[in-house]
């Protein structure tokens, strides 16, 4: 019952308490190497994700709104946003969720899970529990069949939910709900630790059995479910009616499959297949006798395609009435039933000869008794003169097409479905003509308009005007997120014509929203191929930002784009110079803009004169600074969160964030980067600093060391060089940045990927010589200190010949090193330094190794590396050396 929000603070406690790994991606993670209770920390986390995810793909009944009241809204909003924000991720991450609890099904070893005792036992003393020692029994044993039914069951229900559009996933749904109810049966359902509701395990089943097509299986073919999902597949609907027809004899089919189906027949009638038309009847008609055979009530939908029958929709009517009873063997009970529905049947309809169609038939003389069908002959030629006098008031009666309610509930489904401003007005005019009780543009939970316009919206007095602004401006927000920008131009202008007849304050947040709209048009269109936006938007741009029309709703997400517009299409002249001073004071986005524009105009130039770099560094050290606020409980015990984002800077730090991530240019991309990279180093105590472009241009210092939150710097650091990779996958200046976060991280293979990478795309994969200013004898280094601690100390050897100075000291003692991971004399031909060469021909000839030996003697023996040789001769060994040894390198960690 806990909402999605507490749920991910709650776990991700847990993860932080079990002592996962921070940092580390859970898929990056071996789980057979951690302590129990630290595996099933990431374990419950991806269960949990998995299942959020399912369950927010499942539909909601939406809650009738009482009265509006501000602060719970308020509320409510904040909560709904936060719960998609984490969504979002969790899919992001779905599919690392899926390879985490796959990898989990081969662990087969029981796990532990903390409990309170464990908890309280690891706030005191911290190195006793989490399962760190050999033996740990620490926290409740879940036994490995049970966690495996549990990881089954989940990831079935993930790989149901994705096989929409594929079979080979439903076959995974399949196998994995299979092996959960081999689990169940083998623990039995009266597990302590695990409770699956069995009656939804069996429907997957099901589902999946008609979904996924087995060869082995015949009878499974045969299943009515079966054939009637491949008819609806492949559009047999001759084949469909007829299993409905032999099903109505069987009766097992249920009702609500049967219901199912010929809703969705109705959807695609409706959807413009008018083909479908009398599919829908006949199938309709066939339900209808089931119901009747089984006492149910008619539905409305038989009521409403026969409202006007003629002679083949009773001649089909009789025939499904025949087939479904056999009369020999069907009870009294039963043929009283369909005699009624029969005479009942005759008494609703006004053409005689229609009624003599179903009196003559054999199975209404065989089924009504001859003084039944006289009293009923009678009464229809009783009523006959009035139907013939009665005009006007019957035929219209009959005109009408369906119940008011029913009317409703189908024009709100187009309500729905339409993205036409003018079908959608249309709808709008009849149901408001139906009932005036209604408020439409709370029909559907998706439709949302932002907080600071839903309160001018709701205000209009008009019933209908309200629900069509409403409802336009929210299927026009929801178009434009899907990036459907035709439509969402079509509803925006319709919307803009119809508030400039009532409300100025309307209309400009209709032209605001259709600036918003053309920025993202021209982004997605021909801004990606770098063309230059037309100067009549960017002149809007500006005339957005510079407006000062008091009392206008207004969304801060316009003016983020706005700026990061201007930056992106190098508008720095505008940001800079032109921008007027009270706009920079009370926009924070403007403001930021405008110091990332200065100072990247100043960058070429002399240090002096950089003194916007030393505002904005002022500006981001203050977003990334806390307020310590300790928190404390009635136990006196100080809280998990000791720290609180704070308000003192002009934005916080998830909104510069975003805001950076808007961003396309490269200059202002590595400008901002180098700041984060220079305030990730400025701590005193972090041994290996992040290299950055333009760093030397931000302060050494920060007054107040103690304020500033480096662990969010350093996420930050992370999530900025990961979207600026996203921009450009080959600026060797960033790829360089990446190493060093994973060189810092301790994760040495992942750093030496991205140092060959940041090398391979600035000399055409190692073919011409790499830039001194990208293989820095620093980053040499670090990459010698990689392959050290991988082992692979003959690369440790090579490349100490990198660096300006031959290491020899660290050369020598990594070729002692004899448990050495890489390939050893086969990268002998890769060292071009004599005096290494000579020092292995001595080391391999103490150790008696003479193979070994002989290769290091056949490597010195090149002519080409014979000291006397010119300076020239000597640079083009080592160089061919390098590009072969870095080539090799990088097939091996690519």
């Amino acid at each position: 019952s806990l909402s999605v929000p507490v749920l991910n603070m709650l776990l991700n406690e847990l993860l932080c308490i079990s002592k996962v790994p921070p940092g580390t991606k859970h898929v990056d993670v071996d789980l057979s190497s951690l302590p129990p209770t630290t595996a099933m920390a990431i374990l419950l986390y991806n269960r949990w994700a998995i299942r959020t995810i399912v369950q927010s793909s499942f539909p909601v009944k939406q809650v009738k709104p009482g009265p509006p009241q501000l602060n719970v809204m308020n509320q409510m909003q904040q909560e709904k946003e936060l719960t998609e924000n984490i969504l979002k991720v969790l899919k992001e991450q779905a599919a690392d969720s899926i390879l985490v609890l796959e990898g989990a099904l081969k662990l087969n070893k029981d796990l532990y899970v903390h409990t309170i005792r464990t908890l309280d036992l690891l706030a005191m003393e911290p190195g006793m529990v989490n399962g760190e020692t050999e033996n740990s029994t620490a926290g409740l044993k879940i036994s490995a069949e049970e966690i495996q039914c549990q990881v089954c069951y989940d990831l079935g229900a993930i790989y149901f939910q994705q096989g929409s559009t594929n079979a080979a996933v439903h076959e995974n749904a399949k196998e994995k709900f299979f092996k959960t109810k081999e689990l169940i049966a083998k623990n039995g359902s009266s597990s302590l630790h695990f409770t699956i509701d069995e009656e939804r395990l069996a429907g997957y089943c099901q589902a999946c059995g008609v979904l996924t097509s087995s060869s082995d299986d015949a009878s499974q073919q045969a299943t009515p479910y079966s054939q009637i999902h491949s008819c609806m597949k492949s559009g047999n609907y001759q084949d469909l009616v007829k299993i409905f027809l032999e099903d109505n004899l069987t009766l097992s089919l249920p009702v609500q499959f049967r219901q199912s189906v010929l809703r969705e027949l109705f959807q695609k009638a409706q959807q413009g297949n008018d083909a479908l038309d009398e599919v829908c009847f006949k199938v309709c008609v066939c339900n209808t006798v089931c119901d009747v055979l089984q006492g149910r009530i008619i539905d409305i939908q038989f009521c409403q395609l026969f409202l006007k029958p003629n002679k083949e929709k009773i001649d089909f009517l009789l025939e499904v009435c025949s087939r479904s009873i056999n009369l020999e063997n069907a009870s009294e009970a039963l043929k009283r039933k369909m005699a009624a529905f029969l005479k009942n049947l005759c008494l609703g309809l006004e053409d005689l000869q229609l009624v003599f169609m179903i009196s003559s038939h054999e199975l209404f003389i065989k089924l009504l008794k001859d003084d039944e069908r006289k009293l009923l002959i009678d009464q229809m030629r009783k009523r006959s003169p009035r139907i013939n006098l009665c005009t006007k008031p019957v035929t219209s009666f009959y005109d009408i097409p369906a119940s008011a309610s029913v009317n409703i509930g189908q024009l709100e489904h187009q309500l729905i479905l339409s993205v036409d401003p003018w079908r959608i007005r249309q709808i709008l005019i009849e149901l408001h003509g139906m009932t005036s009780e209604r408020q439409f543009w709370t029909i559907s939970n998706k439709w949302e308009v932002p907080n600071v316009y839903g309160n001018v919206i709701l205000g209009i007095k008009d019933n209908l005007t309200r629900d069509l602004v409403y409802i336009l401006m929210a299927k026009g927000l929801h178009c434009c997120a899907i990036k459907d920008f035709v439509h969402a131009k079509q509803l925006f202008a319709a919307c803009l014509e119809l508030v400039t007849e009532f409300s100025p304050k309307l209309r400009q947040v209709m032209l605001n929203e259709m600036l918003l709209l053309d920025i993202y048009t021209h982004e997605a269109g021909a801004g990606v191929s770098g063309e230059r936006p037309p100067s009549d938007l960017i002149s809007r741009v500006r005339g957005y930002l510079e407006m000062r029309v008091p009392d206008i709703p207004l969304r801060q997400v316009i003016a983020e784009e706005c700026v990061a517009f201007l930056l992106n299409w190098r508008e720095n002249e505008y940001l800079t110079m032109q921008v007027p001073l009270p706009l920079v004071q009370t926009n924070p986005y403007v403001k930021l803009g405008q110091l990332l524009a200065a100072t990247c105009k100043e960058l070429p130039g002399p240090k002096e004169s950089r003194r916007t770099a030393k505002d904005l560094w002022e500006v981001v050290v203050q977003i990334c600074s806390v307020s310590n606020q300790h928190k404390r409980g009635n136990d006196g015990r100080v809280s998990l969160i000791k720290h609180r984002e704070s308000t003192l800077g002009i934005m916080y730090r998830s909104e510069l964030l975003s805001f950076i991530k808007k961003l396309r240019e490269p200059l202002v991309l590595t400008t901002i980067l180098s700041l984060f990279v220079k305030l990730h180093n400025v701590r005193e105590d972090i041994v290996n600093d992040i290299a950055a472009e333009h760093i030397s241009i931000w302060p050494s210092s920060i007054p107040n060391l103690q304020s500033v939150d480096f662990e969010a710097v350093a996420v930050t650091v992370k999530e900025l060089v990961s979207y600026a990779l996203t921009i450009n996958a080959n600026n060797h200046f960033w790829l360089i940045i990446q190493a060093d976060i994973y060189f810092a991280t301790n994760q040495y293979s992942a750093a030496l990927h991205y140092y060959l990478q940041a090398g391979a795309v600035c000399s055409d994969f190692f073919n011409k010589m790499v830039p001194p200013d990208v293989y820095t004898d620093q980053v040499i280094k670090r990459m010698i200190k990689c392959c050290s601690l991988l082992n692979c100390h003959t690369q440790v050897a090579i490349l100490c010949q990198f660096l300006r100075e031959v290491d020899y000291k660290t050369a020598f003692k990594a070729l002692q090193e004899q448990n050495s991971h890489d390939a050893m004399d086969s990268y002998y031909e890769y060292i071009w330094d004599v005096t290494i060469l000579e020092y292995l021909t001595y080391l391999h000839h103490k150790r008696g190794e003479t193979d070994k030996r002989q290769i290091a003697i056949k490597a010195i023996g090149q002519t080409e590396l014979n000291a006397s040789n010119p300076e020239e001769v000597l640079q083009l060994a080592a160089q061919r050396r390098k590009k072969k040894f870095l080539q090799a390198m990088a097939k091996l960690y690519f």
